[in-house]
């Protein structure tokens, strides 16, 4: 006879035990979260130690409000919601929220495909923790977790026009950085051709 489990019925089982809070269920839904929401909150914050920090404060307020989840939807979309407003926080706090630097306009549109084949997930991470704190976090928000720019605005305390405006500037500096990696990638490409 072979068990099988149901992974729904055993996370809303892990939810149940933690609104009755059992250090079991606690610990096996942190266990079960806790790499997605480092990488979430990795994201907008840089040191990884500060991430990691935030992301401890963020559970902690998970399991503190946990009640709150009505359990209609995701809960992982309800935690994920959770460590965006920590990571938030913690920039409103620690950071000047409006570093901006200028920028050149990028001359020609990146080489994409050559970018696919050359630009690995890390890579791309790497690009968006360059950018400055302001742009970060807008992009992070609307291109990578699904946020409209009015929720950026309420959440950040800014504009709609200045959302969309650190927007349109994080994606040219990001257009501006793969046009530079697209050079290098060129001239690595010429050199092995001569060799």
């Amino acid at each position: 006879m072979k068990l099988i489990i149901n992974k729904s019925s055993t996370k809303e089982s892990l939810i149940d035990g933690c609104r009755k809070k059992h250090r079991k269920a606690q610990r096996e839904v942190y266990n079960w979260l806790a790499p997605m929401m480092l990488a979430l909150c990795r994201r907008y914050i840089k040191d990884v130690n500060e991430a990691e920090s935030v992301m401890i404060v963020g559970f902690t307020k998970v399991l503190d409000k946990i009640e709150q989840f009505s359990g209609v939807g995701n809960f992982e979309g309800w935690v994920r919601r959770i460590m965006v407003n920590e990571s938030l926080l913690y920039i409103r706090k620690n950071k000047g929220m409006y570093i901006e630097v200028d920028i050149e306009y990028a001359e020609h549109e990146p080489n994409y495909q050559l970018a696919s084949e050359n630009l690995e997930a890390a890579d791309l991470l790497n690009l968006i923790n360059g950018l400055p704190i302001g742009y970060r976090t807008v992009f992070n928000m609307f291109a990578i977790d699904g946020y409209s720019h009015r929720e950026i605005a309420d959440s950040m305390a800014i504009s709609e026009n200045t959302s969309k405006s650190q927007l349109s500037r994080a994606r040219k500096m990001l257009q501006k950085q793969i046009i530079e990696k697209e050079a290098m990638w060129e001239e690595k490409l010429r050199r092995n051709e001569k060799a």
